[in-house]
């Protein structure tokens, strides 16, 4: 059988005949295109830290940490160095192989800050880890200095169709995040970027944001899938996170579209059961957080991580390996 062909020239329509296609005979397409781009039972396995947590000055209407609302969230300046250091050791120990540092800004600011961020990816880097950073909008001379600091990749997430966007965000535009990632790419960064089901979107918006991530080109390296956690205080407390069947159907859908990515089953999994987590790498999911926290969000605790991995013979993608031939 021919290996699929990894595509960036997809049509709006052809993206919208896969996602409507019976959930079944999807997750099985999905399975099958995930084994031959992938290493059965293995994933990716992520720590997500905030170094920096609240005060952010924009208004997306699903985060504990903006300014604009009142989530009991304590904001707190930036972690200094070594408090960094010991926890990507902590998450490395714990059997973690990337390592992502979290900052609630705008943008990245040329100040003292950013010398320790740039501090903070070498040292995280020079314990063996991969190392993404999540730290709002980036200006091209700041992306090239991450990298030449041992920066592995960038996260900025599309969050949802551009269409749907204004409706989430008002402080920023589409543009904007579109903007700030192809300065990540030309950077020579990988690109991590993907969305958050259960801000209230239509099924066309999450066509329209697989759409928009299925063709760039190249794909990002890292798509995460985020299900909504309603945070009290903010406009979406009271959102309806997505089903099972709504998650799944996204993430084989993405795996079809984006054949080498990792599809990365992120905020929200605590939600699931072990069964329906099993589910979502069968259709395609290979990447996972580790740890109680993510940012002010909780996740799944280690010990439960650590029992599904077992019954289901998962391993730990090392880090810096490239996907692996089946």
């Amino acid at each position: 059988m021919e290996k699929p062909k990894v595509r960036s020239d997809w049509t709006r329509a052809e993206v919208a005949q896969l996602y409507q296609r019976p959930l079944l005979a999807l997750i099985m397409e999905a399975a099958a295109v995930h084994r031959e781009f992938h290493p059965p039972g293995v994933i990716q396995t992520c720590t997500l830290l905030s170094v920096k947590t609240g005060g952010c000055s924009e208004d997306c209407a699903y985060c504990a940490q903006s300014v604009h609302y009142q989530t009991g969230v304590k904001a707190h300046k930036l972690l200094d160095v070594t408090v960094v250091e010991e926890a990507a050791r902590r998450a490395k120990a714990a059997g973690a192989t990337r390592f992502c540092i979290g900052a609630a800004w705008r943008e990245v600011r040329p100040n003292r800050d950013f010398a320790n961020l740039l501090e903070m990816v070498r040292r995280v880097r020079a314990l063996g880890l991969e190392v993404c950073a999540t730290l709002g909008m980036l200006v091209p001379w700041q992306a090239r200095a991450l990298r030449e600091a041992g920066l592995t990749a960038y996260n900025h997430n599309l969050d949802t169709s551009a269409a749907y966007y204004p409706r989430i965000i008002t402080t920023r535009t589409y543009a904007d995040r579109l903007r700030t990632l192809q300065v990540v790419r030309e950077a020579g960064l990988q690109v991590c970027t993907g969305g958050i089901l259960g801000l209230g979107e239509s099924e066309a918006d999450r066509i329209d944001l697989l759409h928009t991530l299925a063709t760039f080109e190249p794909h990002p390296e890292s798509v995460p899938i985020n299900r909504l956690v309603p945070i009290p205080g903010t406009p979406l407390a009271k959102a309806k996170p997505p089903s099972i069947w709504e998650t799944v159907r996204v993430i084989a859908t993405a795996r079809l579209l984006m054949p080498t990515s990792k599809i990365r089953l992120a905020a929200g999994r605590e939600s699931l059961s072990p069964v329906e987590q099993a589910l979502c790498f069968v259709a395609g999911a290979n990447s996972i957080f580790l740890g109680e926290r993510l940012l002010t969000a909780p996740n799944v605790p280690l010990e439960a991580d650590q029992a599904l991995f077992e019954v289901l013979g998962i391993q730990a993608q090392p880090a810096f390996a490239e996907n692996l031939p089946t």
